[in-house]
């Protein structure tokens, strides 16, 4: 099928594009730069601006589904924020109905949720608990995949991206929230491949030990990750006791819940 792989560039779309071309499908490729896309056989690609309504209509054209990796990717100002993580999505899924297209994977993250603490261990329908203005984009970007497959039939997969830097995980925090590079190839596979998922979030991690998330609950795409971060445990430094009242590590969001954090001496007064 033809497939659409936006911010093709990045690492999430470079590590995600070997085993759909392997797969057979035809894929287009769009990022801001071409130069950057390092396009091969079996790969279209396409430069610009998502936000600009002829680029979006040329990504999209004849396309079946889109794997939609272009964001802002972290916490930033609210924004730039607001433009490519609101904005842009709305106008891809405006863009998904006009011409046709049947399913978008969406990068949702694990910082739609990184205000629960890490003693609570989430299932795929526990509350959003967004930690910055880029988790809370995530909040409305899983809803609006939602709300599309409600009153469109636009299928939505969410995946809930943890940690994904193509290595080892380099903290502890990141033993919970750890994403293989095996793992998230089959996570792709499955997500675009998958037949009649309607609108389906799965945790986008590794089976890790020490995961926060309930990977024993069955997703809709069948999705059984095989690595596990325990096993670059021992060699990661140990966490600082101190710290264990630090919200970073109080909560599942880590240094993200700092970001304009308010110290409790400079609250309001109950």
């Amino acid at each position: 099928m033809k497939v659409l792989i936006t911010g093709a560039a990045g690492r999430l779309g470079r590590a995600s594009r070997p085993p759909l071309r392997q797969a057979g499908h035809a894929l287009r490729i769009t990022d801001l730069s071409t130069a950057s896309l390092d396009p091969v056989a079996g790969e279209d690609a396409l430069s610009g601006n998502l936000g600009e309504p002829a680029i979006l209509e040329r990504a999209l054209a004849g396309v079946e589904v889109v794997v939609h990796w272009a964001a802002t990717s972290n916490e930033q100002a609210f924004p730039l924020v607001l433009e490519n993580n609101h904005r842009v999505l709305y106008e891809l899924y405006e863009g998904a109905r006009r011409h046709g297209v049947r399913r978008i994977v969406y990068a949702s993250s694990n910082h739609a949720f990184g205000l629960h603490e890490t003693s609570t261990r989430l299932r795929l329908d526990s509350p959003y608990r967004a930690d910055c203005f880029y988790g809370l984009s995530k909040v409305w970007g899983e809803e609006l995949g939602r709300m599309y497959w409600t009153k469109h039939g636009i299928e939505t997969v969410a995946l809930r991206i943890g940690t994904f830097m193509n290595l080892p995980p380099r903290n502890v925090r990141e033993l919970s929230t750890w994403l293989g590079l095996e793992d998230l190839q089959q996570l792709v596979k499955l997500a675009v491949e998958k037949p009649g998922v309607g609108f389906a979030p799965v945790w986008g991690i590794s089976a890790n030990t020490r995961a926060w998330y309930d990977l024993s609950e069955p997703n809709a795409l069948g999705y059984v990750p095989r690595q596990n971060a325990e096993e670059f445990a021992a060699g990661l430094p140990k966490e600082d006791a101190a710290a264990a009242d630090d919200p970073a590590s109080r909560y599942q969001g880590g240094k993200f819940v700092t970001q304009s954090w308010t110290p409790a001496a400079q609250r309001p007064h109950r």
